[in-house]
Parts: structure tokens; sequence; C-alpha cells
């Protein structure tokens, strides 16, 4: 479904479950990282698009003086109901509800009282597939909450806000980089974002010759939950030996030098980190050139990277991008990697546009081959942010 259809639908939905139309409707897009991976806990770069995937919302209120907000979902059987009469807190641990009602949260912290309101959740973003649908969701449901209460949030204010909600009340310390792409991204632009300034920079991706390949794996191993905050520690750690405030701050030729002084495994993660930001970096500008080779290459030294020092990839990730490699810029190929937090999810990849239809089928067929599971795989071009789409 396109965005257009996607909202048709939330109304329709919203009517079956309400008897009544909405008045408004509001869309925020998931996200997929070309390149730049566990760097912004580390102040460096990344390089995101919105994709033309949305989480919409479908609102009304029925009285003004309600103070009950319902929140359904066409994921869920259940709706969910916030009292606005008592002090709001987080739902369990692991309910999806805790992302809308972290950002009402945010919203009434600045005294913007949105009233009670109905509300239809809609989504194609995968779920679980590490393209974002959490900050999607928030990010919509700030939209929404604009509107209802007449305030325009700073673009950066709404999505630091979005991100408190997801630290606050899901419970994951995320950094800015999905939130700041689904409320600012541009059509046919990638967002080069400065982790430590929070300054934006537009890249602009216009060749129509070039698409961008995501492939879900659909799988996702369990973890224990320590490897993400164990990683942010060994950076840490790296760090201060280095002498720096972030591994932003340090040099590959320092790194070595302190090879002696540091772990084994805490060098191999202050390398990934060091040499990506690194990658990011000149990624932009090979995408600013249109020099797709140099950005492929850039790809595939990111996926091995993450693979081999900052241990993140799994098996599945790993036939994706050796299909890819085997497919080469002569079968249209032009790069691919794994994107997102790693152990699962999707790879993105670079590709001729005249070459998706037969690279698709056969990263579909060879990785059905090799592992058993059917993969998903879409196309998108670079999408425009959060959007009002009635008001």
């Amino acid at each position: 479904m396109n965005l257009k259809e996607l909202a048709a639908h939330a109304a329709a939905e919203f009517q079956k479950k309400y008897g009544r139309p909405p008045r408004w409707i509001v869309a925020a897009p998931g996200r997929v990282n070309l390149i730049g991976e566990h760097t912004d806990y580390n102040d460096g770069f990344v390089l995101p698009m919105a994709i033309e995937r949305y989480t919409v919302i479908a609102a009304d209120r029925l009285t003004k003086d309600t103070k009950q907000i319902q929140l359904r979902s066409t994921c869920e059987d259940k709706p969910v109901t916030i009292d606005l009469a008592r002090p709001l807190k987080p739902f369990p641990k692991g309910a999806w509800a805790n992302y809308p009602a972290g950002v009402i949260a945010g919203f009434l912290a600045l005294g913007l009282n949105p009233g009670g309101f109905d509300a239809l959740i809609h989504s194609n973003v995968p779920l679980g597939g590490g393209l974002s649908s959490s900050a999607a969701l928030e990010v919509a449901t700030a939209s929404l909450l604009e509107i209802i209460t007449g305030k325009n949030l700073d673009p950066v204010e709404k999505a630091l806000l979005c991100q408190k909600a997801e630290h606050d009340y899901a419970g994951m310390p995320c950094g800015i980089m999905d939130q700041f792409i689904s409320v600012m991204g541009r059509e046919n632009h990638l967002l080069l974002l400065d982790c430590r300034s929070r300054k934006t920079e537009l890249v602009p991706m216009t060749d129509a010759t070039v698409a961008v390949l995501i492939i879900n794996t659909n799988v996702k191993h369990e973890l224990t939950g320590s490897e993400y905050p164990a990683r942010r520690k060994q950076c840490e750690t790296a760090a201060k030996i280095l002498g720096v405030p972030s591994l932003r701050d340090a040099t590959p030729e320092a790194l070595e030098l302190a090879k002696g002084r540091m772990d084994e495994v805490v060098f191999r993660r202050a390398r990934h980190v060091i040499s990506e930001i690194e990658r990011t970096v000149h990624a932009a500008e090979g995408v600013r050139a249109s020099n797709w080779p140099t950005v492929g290459q850039l790809m595939y030294a990111s996926h091995a990277s993450l693979r081999d020092d900052y241990e993140v990839s799994c098996k599945e990730l790993d036939i994706v991008v050796d299909i890819a490699e085997s497919i080469g810029l002569k079968g249209g190929m032009i790069g691919c990697r794994m994107t997102g937090g790693g152990f699962g999810g999707c790879t993105v990849a670079l590709v001729k546009s005249d070459a998706v239809e037969a690279i698709s089928k056969k990263i579909a067929a060879d990785y059905k081959k090799k592992t058993g599971i059917e993969a998903t795989i879409f196309v998108s071009r670079p999408a425009g942010g959060a959007t009002v789409i009635e008001a």
C-alpha cells in the first residue's frame, strides 16, 4: 500500500471501530540506515533515509471535556485506555502502548494537554525488523498531538521528546537517529546526522538509476539483553584508555598505539566504531557525487567490521551479504550490509534500478535454499518525514 491507500485503510478501520469518520490523519515513516551502525552512542555520524513504509494514526475527539484517550491498533485485539485525570505511568514492560503513552507524557510535561480522543493505529513498517517501527509510532503520535494542541514543536525538540518516550516508557536506551529521520526525512534525500552536535545535512540521492533494496531475513535471534550495554561499556572503556571524551575523537593511529594497553575485544569494538565513523562520512560524499562503486565497497567493509570486530551480525545476515557479493556489480548489485542493531532483522542494498527484479528473485531463491526461510524483500526511494494527511 502507498501512503494514500494506507491512510484510506486507517480511516475505514476507524469508522468500523468507532462508528464515525476520523477528523485527523497523520503518518510517520520507518527508516533504514544506509551506513553508520553503532556510531550514534559514540558521538559519530549516521546516514539514514526514511522509507516508503509508514505508521498512520486516524483520530477524532468525541466530546471536548473527555479525559479518556482510547488507542486501538490493527495489530492488536484489545484497545488501550489512558485516563488523563490520573497521573500517567508506563504500562508493563513490552506493552506496545508504552510508545504513544511516553509521547503523551512528554507533551503533558510541556504543559500541552491534548484532552481525550479516540485513535486507530495502522502500520506497514515491519515489526522487529530493525526498520524502526517504534520511532514511526512515536513520531506519528507526536504529529497527532501537535494538531490537537495547536502547538508545533521545533523538529529537534520533537525528535528528542520521542527519544525520551522510548527511554522512559519503553525502557529502550536508543540513540537519536530513528526519531530524527522519521521527523526530518526528505524525499530523494539521505540525512547525514552528527550525533554529537545534532546537526543534520540533507544528502541528495536523486539518481533514478539506483534503488535501495531492503531484505528482511525474518530472523530475530533471542538475546540476553546484555549485548548492547556490554558493547557500549566496551566503547567507553576504549575512549577512557585513549584519553578522549568519546570514540568520535579517536584516530586509527592512536588506537593502534594503545593496542597493548587494551583488552583484545575492547580494541576490536573501538576499531569498528572509529572506522565506521570514517566510512559514513566518505559514503555521504560518494552519494553526493553518484560514485556508487565506492559507496558499495564502503557498505561491504561496514558489514565485515560489524561481523568480525563488533560481532553483531548472524548467519542469516551474512548469507544475504554473501549472495549480494556473488551477484556483483556486473549483475547490478552495488553494495550490501546488515542494518540496525544486529543479530537478525534486515540488510540494506544499493542496486541498479533495472536489475531490482532479477536481484530480488536471486536473493529470495538462494536465501530460501540456504536457510529454509522466506525473506521479505521490498524496494524504497528515500521518503519524506512525518506528515499531516487530514486535519
